[in-house]
């Protein structure tokens, strides 16, 4: 096993990054090109102060040299973290799990009743080895290395992350899952994921990631495209618990078809700073968008979340949902776009946003940019800004609550609409980690 590190962000790094991979000229092009991306755009205007030295992160680190599909393969160091998280449990539940542990897919298993239905699951490197033509086909056409500065970045030094091909007329039973794991200072993971639902087929797909804490910051800087075909379901969940030390940098987007449909289910509990605005572009006729979030910033953090629907096709609908909870002295934001163009006639969009600030030393705004082009449309938007009521308080601690007890049972009802999106296993990780930071 030989034991690879990757410092620093320059040219000579990212030839030796797709070298490694052993990448034809296209996809080794394509990083060179992103590279000279990334060093003219400019960091974002907007969004949490953040201060990243690129010459100090770790692009690629590796420690295995392949992918194993049997956990008694796997170094007991390793397996043994992913047992304590959990990991290895859940995937009885599941339908195929991969692990990302660093920079490369380490560990990856699917049933074979899926593998029979032609459906193809496996790392993006794997992808681009394999299915060259079908990853070019998509690859950087939802999220261009123009996109902004961090898609520019993950596309000259990506490893690792998913690829999912869903077949015409395929139903998955139950969900895939990656896994993304950092677990080295200093360490930047920049994982790939795309995901194609071709017509009239369903997927479930869940997503987690946590990292010990360490005193010097990380970097996570991740893409996801996702293509849902005509009449095609994709449900995207998450619960990112990122360690506080980490930066959190994700470019999320969804292309949907006639009559296809996209669920985000974005949860962000973790993390230093969060920049994260999941989004569907509703192209198809009657297509339709839902984003449902929560955020929960507590000391130190700043969690600036929330979701983009785009409106293209006709009869579209989207509906955004957006819960914040801010304690602590931590900084829950919500900042979303929703625009109905011209031709999208008969369409409409709602947005709800909620905030829960528990303490005066915590703050939450909300930036949303409401468009509608054409006189059939509707959008509606809502948006609430509360504490916790001291005569709701007082009710429960006269039903024998203590005051923490009747304020965790207070702040776990605020969250329940997102929760019952959630496989049940998923909703009581939520409960505890929620719990965890209060």
């Amino acid at each position: 096993m030989i034991k690879i590190e990757i410092r620093g962000l320059n040219l000579e790094n990212i030839k030796t990054i797709s070298k490694l991979k052993k990448e034809d000229n296209y996809f080794y092009n394509y990083r060179l090109k992103s590279y000279e991306i990334f060093k003219k755009l400019k960091d974002p205007f907007f969004g949490p102060k953040y201060d990243i030295d690129y010459d100090k992160i770790i692009y690629y680190k590796t420690l295995q040299d392949e992918i194993k599909n049997t956990w008694k393969d796997v170094s007991l160091d390793i397996q043994n973290e992913f047992k304590d998280l959990g990991v290895i449990e859940s995937e009885k539940n599941l339908d195929g799990i991969g692990i990302q542990y660093e920079s490369e897919v380490i560990y990856h298993n699917m049933l074979k009743e899926v593998e029979d239905k032609k459906v193809i699951f496996t790392s993006i490197d794997d992808a681009i080895r394999r299915y060259p033509n079908l990853v070019r086909k998509y690859l950087g056409t939802l999220v261009s290395n123009y996109d902004n500065k961090f898609a520019a970045l993950n596309s000259c030094v990506f490893s690792g992350g998913s690829f999912i091909y869903i077949p015409k007329n395929t139903k998955l039973e139950r969900p895939l899952q990656s896994y993304f794991r950092i677990n080295s200072k200093q360490m930047g993971q920049f994982e790939r994921t795309l995901i194609i639902v071709d017509d009239n087929s369903d997927l479930h797909y869940i997503e987690g990631c946590t990292a010990p804490t360490y005193s010097d910051s990380s970097l996570h800087a991740a893409v996801v495209e996702i293509f849902v075909g005509k009449n095609s379901h994709c449900r995207y969940s998450t619960i990112q618990n990122w360690a506080n030390n980490v930066n959190n940098l994700v470019t999320k987007r969804a292309l949907v078809l006639d009559n296809g449909v996209m669920e985000w289910i974005d949860g962000n509990i973790g993390s230093l700073n969060t920049m994260k605005y999941p989004a569907c572009i509703l192209k198809g006729d009657n297509s339709q968008g839902t984003c449902i979030t929560i955020s929960v910033a507590t000391s130190g953090q700043s969690q600036d979340t929330g979701s983009r629907m785009i409106h293209l096709g006709k009869n579209t609908k989207s509906k955004i949902i957006s819960k914040s909870i801010a304690l602590n002295g931590g900084n829950a934001t919500y900042r979303g776009k929703i625009h109905i163009t011209k031709k999208a006639v008969n369409s409409e969009a709602s947005l709800k946003c909620d905030t829960l600030i528990l303490d005066n030393k915590s703050k939450s705004d909300t930036v949303p940019i409401n468009i509608n082009q054409n006189n059939s449309s509707k959008v509606f938007h809502e948006a609430t800004v509360s504490k916790i009521s001291e005569d709701n308080l007082r009710y429960l601690m006269s039903r024998g609550l203590s005051r923490e007890k009747a304020m965790e049972l207070i702040i776990l009802g605020f969250t329940s609409e997102f929760k019952k999106e959630l496989p049940v296993e998923y909703a009581v990780e939520l409960n505890q980690l929620i719990k965890k930071n209060l």
